[in-house]
């Protein structure tokens, strides 16, 4: 049977379709031009909460592509352009780097909570180093207050403020991230703004993230903290060694979190908690070196982890000397 097209349906060109080299009609080519004008009135629509945000984000930071994509010259371009950012707000150039997992190594902290005072000089020394909000107030890591007899950090608190730490009647359970080889953070966050490194670290994006805050809910250590409200960091105590992944500042509307100082350790250093700690209860190396201090502590002591029943598998070990 013969086909018969009316000249409404001709095309009044040469009719040819650039993409197969066969005729098109009029109604193919109307019904993409709609295509096109309405993936752009979406472009547009996408782009239209830049008109809400305080601070100003220009279209290359809006589309900018996971860090997983990035070529070393895209990052090198992200990187500069933040240090044009942090200069211009702060007065300081700072020197950020992105860091990248050493291989060899899978990073493992222990905390001797025999030893722990609860003075919370760990919790300061994170807040100094990592470049956390001093208004409103956010601190990675938590020391819980515990009855002497439980594990249970429903039991804890951190409202306490004695004249002289330790207590008689307690002891000191800093909670911070776990660093879990099973995140559920990373499997709630919609976008992959947040995920698990090889060196066995889960990092975020703060570029990428949407501010859900699915991963705050999902993590059983309350270990997370969303920025509500610009963060406030004085301009004589910012830290300009700084992280891509890690302690550069960060905006209103993302999570951030304990990333065990990637930027100090990845260079072969120690946590700032662990450094300012005044009692030496804190272990931390590489799990991957067997005459490593932490792998001595793990073959030796009775360690334990938090919310075993979880499933996470922590990274991050407990232990009491008797």
């Amino acid at each position: 049977m013969n086909t018969v097209h009316t000249d409404n349906d001709n095309l009044e060109s040469d009719g040819s379709d650039e993409f197969t080299g066969g005729p098109i009609s009029r109604r193919d080519f109307l019904k993409r031009t709609a295509v096109i004008s309405s993936g752009a009135a979406a472009l547009v629509a996408a782009m239209s909460p830049l008109r809400l945000l305080e601070e100003t984000v220009t279209a290359e930071e809006f589309v900018q592509k996971h860090y997983k994509e990035m070529t070393k010259d895209e990052m090198d371009k992200v990187i500069e352009r933040i240090k044009g950012k942090v200069e211009k707000k702060y007065g300081v150039t700072p020197t950020l780097r992105d860091h990248k997992p050493i291989d060899g190594v899978e990073y493992v902290y222990a905390l001797n909570l025999s030893r722990c005072n609860g003075s919370r000089r760990c919790v300061h020394a994170c807040v100094n180093e990592n470049n956390q909000s001093r208004n409103p107030e956010i601190q990675y890591i938590s020391v819980l207050k515990m009855p002497k007899g439980t594990l249970d950090m429903e039991q804890g608190t951190r409202s306490y403020d004695p004249d002289v730490v330790p207590e008689e009647d307690s002891y000191y359970l800093p909670v911070q991230c776990q660093q879990c080889e099973n995140p559920p953070c990373v499997k709630a966050c919609p976008v992959e703004a947040t995920w698990q490194e090889k060196d066995g670290l889960t990092v975020i994006d703060y570029n990428w993230c949407i501010g859900c805050r699915y991963c705050e809910a999902a993590c059983p250590y309350w270990a997370r903290r969303f920025n509500f409200a610009e963060p406030e960091v004085p301009k004589d105590r910012l830290n300009p060694n700084m992280g891509y992944l890690s302690n550069r500042p960060r905006p209103k509307g993302v999570v951030e979190k304990c990333h065990f100082c990637l930027h100090r350790t990845r260079e072969g250093k120690l946590p700032a908690c662990l450094e300012a700690c005044p009692t030496g209860a804190r272990i931390f190396g590489n799990i991957l070196d067997p005459d490593s201090e932490i792998s001595y502590v793990l073959k030796n002591k009775r360690v334990f982890v938090l919310k075993e029943e979880a499933g996470t598998m922590p990274r991050f070990f407990y232990f009491f000397d008797k």
